[in-house]
């Protein structure tokens, strides 16, 4: 369905700037942007620029799911956002992003106080998170939803139900077009507020088309009510013929000589049948008063009073059983809201001594009873589950060594290639790499960017090496070939097999010989540098298995890392024992990538959770210990890592960047 959006703003106060901005993707989405922006006009300027720049970029012209896009868009602007307020060029933002995708689904996220609120068939619902206190000036929640015909949208960077209440705003949204916005407008500027608006309007008869229709319709309804009230007399009496007449009533009810013949032929009858008698003899006399001209309106009062007291008989049964379940709804989630703290606790206890493992079990039982208490129907406690659920998550990171940061941007690789999508990196020195997508190497020196190297016109690139006693990079190409490049030219290396190379997923130089995994062989082959080819493999793997593996490093040992997360340790080619301690459960399930720094730690990369995780060496008896996790934030998908020998810098690549952060300071 085609959307149309509508957007306007109220004045802005001074040094604040609001801007409303409708805009269109690729795809053919509707998507809304609102800013308010405290600051000066210089550093509003630059925010509102560079945000509008990182829409466009990451939203409107990348490809995926408008809900990835939308994802990859928050992280980058909260990563902006960030670097602002903390160089004080803004003092607060409120924010919100909006986006219509192919199928009506709607994804919206917001910063600050800004808010979004749903109208359907004139009910008007908040769609986004609120929180009591100061805001968070950062993208936090999206919030998803399937759009019906006649929804409307109603965005805006600041709450409006601190102005409107939720029956007015629906009230106002009788208006059609701009008129809409306009009221919103003079009624924020009346209470001394201001904002950026914008509205969604999906298709279906105007709004201001079913105002008319509906007040059309009361009005005939008044008239019909009018008409009746003047014909009360004649619309009771066709209500009364349908129900029996007295004398109906009279055939199916026992006569008073029935009554008292039977009471004459048991004494154990004699009184109760009375009292049935005069129960039939009143509802008799009631049918005849209902027909009676002067007794009617007594009897058609006694029958509102019946259903008057028939009706509050049934609403207390109701309270009371409400009451009473509600009441029992209390006492269970404070039972578990107890058990919940005294978890807390208790899984500190177990971190203190030592036992890692039984604290993230205690603190995983915690938070999905906390989520209990925040999915209960009544509404009890959900503030106080809540700041439990803010505790357990704390109590987790502390207990695991979770370091939260958002890493500092070395180069931008888009200044070369607008659209590059990098896939990996190659680590040279002290601040100097080689990256490169499927077909390019860029160089890459500090902070700047050289121009791109064609490798090949007709393969693409696998995987990639340092080999630094050839003064030399490797790179494993598609369709068989090995690469490498050396003093700026590409050159194509032979093997003495005359079968030519293996088919492999990944490569690494180490010594004089080239490692290449071959998964599907269950093996990896060893070749040796020669003078200007390399010899025929060698099997390097004699038990170990390897089906599954995706990356390897060398350290005198070879380490394969497998999909889940498993390592197996290669000695000789033999199996060695290696273990990972103290990790939380399935902390290495989705790594991709794993470096292994000379006698020091591993590093393994997360790109789905968006961390690195570091192991200690384990030594000679393979019994390594996990250590911590860096959880970055400000990036896209990670795509590969290199630490430097002396680990006190660890460099990453997303498709678009290159990005550092100082270990010796974490």
């Amino acid at each position: 369905m085609d959307v149309t959006v509508r957007t306007g703003q109220t004045k802005p106060m001074r040094d604040v700037t609001l801007v409303s901005l409708s805009l269109e993707s690729a795809h053919g989405e509707q998507v809304c942007l609102l800013m308010e922006i405290s600051a000066k006009e210089e550093g509003a300027k630059t925010v509102e620029q560079e945000c509008t720049a990182i829409v466009r970029h990451a939203l409107l012209e990348s490809d995926g799911p408008a809900a990835e896009r939308l994802d990859s868009t928050l992280k980058e602007m909260n990563g902006l956002l960030k670097g602002m307020l903390v160089s004080n060029v803004v003092s607060d933002v409120h924010m919100l992003i909006g986006i219509v995708d192919s199928e009506d689904t709607l994804h919206v996220s917001h910063a600050g106080r800004a808010e979004a609120y749903l109208i359907r068939r004139g009910v008007a619902s908040q769609i986004t998170e609120y929180s009591s206190g100061k805001p968070a000036p950062a993208f936090i929640h999206i919030a998803s939803g399937k759009l019906e015909r006649r929804d409307l949208l109603v965005l805006s960077s600041q709450r409006l139900l601190r102005t409107l209440t939720p029956a007015q705003l629906s009230k106002l949204t009788q208006k059609s077009g701009h008129g809409l916005i306009d009221a919103l407008v003079s009624a924020l500027e009346a209470d001394g507020e201001h904002a950026a608006l914008a509205t969604m309007h999906m298709p279906g008869a105007d709004v201001m088309e079913d105002s008319q229709e509906e007040q059309s319709r009361s009005t005939v309804q008044d008239r019909i009510a009018r008409r009746r009230r003047t014909q009360q007399s004649s619309v009771v009496s066709r209500v009364v013929s349908w129900l029996p007449s007295a004398s109906a009533v009279t055939q199916w009810l026992p006569s008073r000589e029935r009554v008292a013949g039977i009471a004459s032929r048991g004494a154990s009858k004699a009184s109760s049948l009375p009292m049935v008698d005069a129960m039939r003899e009143k509802f008799g006399t009631f049918l005849e008063d209902l027909n009676h001209p002067k007794r009617r309106k007594r009897a058609h009062l006694l029958l509102l009073a019946s259903s008057l007291a028939l009706l509050i008989v049934i609403w207390a049964l109701v309270h009371v059983f409400t009451s009473s379940q509600r009441s029992k709804t209390r006492a269970d989630l404070e039972a578990l809201m107890q058990q919940i703290n005294v978890e807390i606790q208790t899984a500190d206890n177990k971190r203190i001594i030592g036992d890692v493992d039984s604290a993230n079990k205690i603190l995983q039982r915690a938070e999905d009873r906390a989520k209990q208490v925040m999915d209960n129907e009544s509404g009890l406690f959900r503030t106080e589950a809540n700041d439990l659920l803010g505790r357990i998550r704390g109590k987790k990171e502390e207990i695991n060594s979770i370091i939260r940061l958002s890493p500092r941007t070395v180069a931008n690789l888009t200044v070369k290639n607008p659209t590059i999508a990098a896939q990996g990196m190659v680590g040279l020195g002290d601040g100097e790499f080689l990256v490169y997508d499927p077909s390019d190497l860029y160089r890459v020196l500090l902070n700047s960017v050289e121009e791109p190297h064609r490798i090949s016109e007709d393969v693409h690139i696998l995987d990639a090496s340092h080999f630094p006693r050839f003064q030399a990079d490797l790179f494993l190409m598609t369709g068989n070939t090995v690469i490498e490049w050396a003093a700026g030219q590409a050159i194509s290396m032979k093997t003495d097999d005359p079968k030519g190379w293996v088919n492999g997923r990944a490569v690494s130089a180490y010594l004089r010989f080239l490692y290449m995994l071959s998964p599907e062989n269950n093996q990896i082959y060893k070749y040796e540098r020669l003078n200007n080819r390399y010899s025929a493999p060698v099997g390097y793997n004699v038990n170990g298995n390897l089906k599954g593996a995706i990356d390897m490093a060398i350290d005198g040992s070879v380490y394969v890392l497998k999909e889940g997360g498993a390592i197996v340790k290669l000695f000789r080619g033999e199996t060695q024992s290696f273990n990972v301690r103290k990790a939380p459960e399935n902390v290495l399930k989705d790594t991709t990538k794993i470096i292994k720094v000379a006698d020091r730690n591993f590093y393994l990369l997360d790109p789905t959770h968006a961390r690195i995780i570091v192991l200690s060496d384990g030594g000679v008896s393979g019994e390594s210990s996990y250590l911590k996790q860096y959880v970055l934030e400000g990036t896209g998908e990670l795509k590969d890592l290199y630490v430097d020998p002396d680990e006190a810098h660890l460099y990453l690549l997303d498709e678009k960047h290159v990005y550092v952060v100082d270990l010796n300071t974490k």
